[in-house]
Parts: structure tokens; sequence; C-alpha cells
């Protein structure tokens, strides 16, 4: 357990360590909700802008990329650089983000404003996530592993309602989303001043070439955090590439299904698709981490079968029924395998470990949707769901049986 310093300015307060966890609880749910809140308004971009489903695709993948590109280049910094300065600062970038999607005029400046977001998200996910595991109470032992899992699909879930409620209700919906968590972002940078550093930093760490040194690409993941990890990728593989595609395609299956529906029905659909991973994960925090990995797993199946099916049907409940599903899946697989990962990490591979994590989270969420989205470009959106859900179905079950030939030691 990293050590709580006090900060060198006796001019500010400094929250204890029960505030300072809650400041990055908070920070997870607000950097998610960031990542989210886009989804229900794709609908009227695409609306105002006319561009096609291949174009929304790679709007949704120059975020998703570009936070790719940070983690793999500097989710660790904060393992060397200090919490703090490392998760103020992509906090001050995500405002940025904010600025300028809130003024675009176009798909470049949605794209820009996005790959901005991006870069910034895959910092401070990191930083706040590792700060979780610092704050933790000794006395509580696990609670910071729940919380990665929790937070982040509780965030989506509130961007995504949140977000569709101003689609509905408030002027200026394109803009009125982005300027609020603008605001936040910058109280939530103001506040993370008032929190004890935990990372141990090392002189010179600011020099340039050695700043350069610690952006070098790189996968870091704790020794032994590994057996876990080889146990939950193909879960995590599917439960991502489900959630990229409810994200991004989602809106449009449900206008397939339903043409008439109202512009929320997509943002809804999401927003199922979260609040149903945040209940599956609170509600299975104390049950073993290896039996709600895989049990979430077994759930995307029927999930992803379901959503398959729905097109068929013309049945927007059996898209929801089985968007919920999938979401408890997703729930599943993603507290089981952070609680898999995290507790044996040690203090300075633990930024490492979760931007590993996330790394691989964001490729499987990112490529195959725009290969989802050159196939409904191809031949049609309810083709590309066709080979989308298959894909998950099988990679599940392979993940499935692999695990049931390994050993038991998580």
């Amino acid at each position: 357990m990293a050590s709580v310093t006090a900060l060198p300015s006796r001019r500010l307060p400094v929250l204890g360590r029960r505030g300072a966890f809650r400041l990055h609880a908070s920070t997870l749910v607000v950097l998610l909700a960031a990542s989210s809140a886009p989804t229900p308004v794709y609908g009227l971009y695409q609306a105002a802008w006319h561009f096609s489903a291949m174009t929304l695709t790679v709007v949704f993948s120059a975020y998703v990329l570009a936070l790719l590109v940070a983690l793999l280049t500097a989710g660790t910094l904060s393992d060397h650089l200090g919490r703090r300065p490392v998760l103020a600062g992509a906090l001050l970038a995500e405002a940025v983000a904010m600025a300028v999607s809130a003024a675009a005029q176009g798909v470049p400046e949605l794209i820009a404003g996005r790959i901005l977001q991006g870069l910034a998200t895959g910092v401070a996910t990191s930083a706040a996530g590792a700060a979780l595991l610092d704050f933790e109470a000794p006395d509580r032992p696990g609670r910071a592993a729940v919380a990665n899992g929790i937070m982040p699909v509780a965030g989506m879930a509130f961007g995504v309602l949140g977000s569709t409620a101003l689609v509905q209700y408030a002027p200026a919906p394109t803009r009125t989303v982005y300027l609020l968590l603008l605001v936040l972002f910058i109280a939530q940078a103001a506040a993370v001043r008032l929190t004890p550093e935990t990372a141990r930093t090392e002189s010179g760490t600011w020099r340039p070439l050695h700043l350069l040194h610690l952006l070098r690409p790189t996968i870091t993941v704790a020794p032994a955090s590994r057996p876990g990890l080889a146990l939950a990728a193909p879960g995590i593989v599917a439960a991502w590439a489900l959630g990229g595609f409810y994200s991004s395609l989602g809106p449009s299956l449900a206008r397939l299904i339903a043409p008439h529906a109202a512009h929320a029905t997509g943002g809804l659909l999401f927003f199922t698709l979260t609040a149903a991973a945040g209940l599956t994960g609170h509600a299975a925090r104390a049950l073993p981490a290896r039996t709600v990995s895989l049990v979430g797993a077994a759930l995307l199946i029927p999930g992803a079968l379901l959503t398959l099916a729905a097109p068929h049907l013309h049945s927007l409940l059996a898209l929801f029924a089985g968007t919920a599903l999938a979401g408890a899946g997703f729930g599943g697989v993603t507290q089981g395998a952070l609680r898999l990962l995290l507790p044996p990490a040690a203090p300075g591979e633990r930024a490492g470990t979760l931007a590993a994590y996330y790394a691989l989270s964001y490729v499987a969420m990112s490529i195959p949707v725009v290969l989802a989205g050159l196939l409904t470009n191809l031949y049609g959106l309810q083709t590309s769901v066709a080979l989308y859900g298959a894909t998950v179905v099988v990679l599940t079950l392979t993940g499935l049986i692999r695990a049931a030939h390994r050993p038991h030691k998580a």
C-alpha cells in the first residue's frame, strides 16, 4: 500500500483518505460519462451533416484509438511523475476537448475533439484508477478493485442518460452536454490539488530526456497479475467488443427495427447496457472474482443471440432484452477481471497494469466497430450485426472452454 503523504503547501487543505477515494471514484464516473455522452447526439450530427454509418464508426474509433495511444505511451506516467500532476493535467486537457467538441461545425472538428478527449482519458483513467488503490482503506481490502469495475460503467450509464435527456429537452443539445462536462472537469482538476501525493517519485523525473524515455510505447502488467489476465482476456475482448457495438451502431440498429421511434431510443439502448453492467458489478462484488468473470462471459452469449434475433423479430423489446443480458455479462466480466488483476499489483505497478487492461479493452472496442462500419456500408446493417454477434459468441465460447481446462487458482 502506498503511503499517503502530506501536501507540501500548508495553505491548501488536504482531503483525507476517504475524501480522496471518493474524489477519484467520481473522477472515473465523469471521465466515462464524457466518453458515452456523444452516443445520443450522434443521430443529431448525422441528420445535420449527412454522414454515413462508416463515418460514424470513424468518429467513434478516433476517440478509442487516441485513448489507446495514450495508454501505451503515458499510461504509467503517474507511477513515475506522481498521481496529482498527471491527473490534474489530464483533466484540464479533457476540459479543452469539451470546448473543441462544443464548438464543432462539422465532422473534422468533431474528430479533433474526440482525439484530444481520447488522449486525455487514457492518461486520466489509469492515474485515477491507480489512486483509488492507493487510497483504499486498510480495513476494506478489495474495495478499490470493485470501484474500478463499477465506477466506469456507472459513468457511461449516467453520461448517456443525461445526454439523452438533454437531446430531448435542452436547447442546443450538441453544445450543452459538452459545456456541462467542461465545468465538471475544471472543478475536479482543482480538487485533485487538495489530495496527498501517493506515488513515489524520484529526482530528475521531469527532465526532457527522461520524459521521452517514459513515453516509449510499452505494455506493463505486474507479474503477479498475468495469470488473471490470461484467464479473463477472452471475456474482456468479447465484452468490450459488444460495448463498442452498442455505443456506435446501437442507435442505427434501433432505427432499423423501429424507424419512427424517438431519437432517445438509441441513447436508452446504451443506457440499458451500462446500467445493467453497473448493477451486476455491484450485486456480484462479494462473489469470487473468477466466478464473476466466467459467469459474466457466459451471459454475453444469450445477449448477443437475442440482439441478433431482434431485427428478424422486428422487436425493440427483444433488442432491449438482449442488451440487458449483454450488459449484465459486461459488468460481470469487467468487475471480475479487475479483481483478478489489481489486488496482486504492487504500488509502482498499478497504473501500468490498469493501463494494460484498458488498452486490451479499447482495442477490442475499436477495431471490430470499424470493421462493422465497413461491412454495414458494403452489405447492410443487418448482415453486419449478424457477423458481429456470431464473432462475439465464438470468442466467448472459446474463452469459456479454455477456462474450463485451466487450474482454478483465482
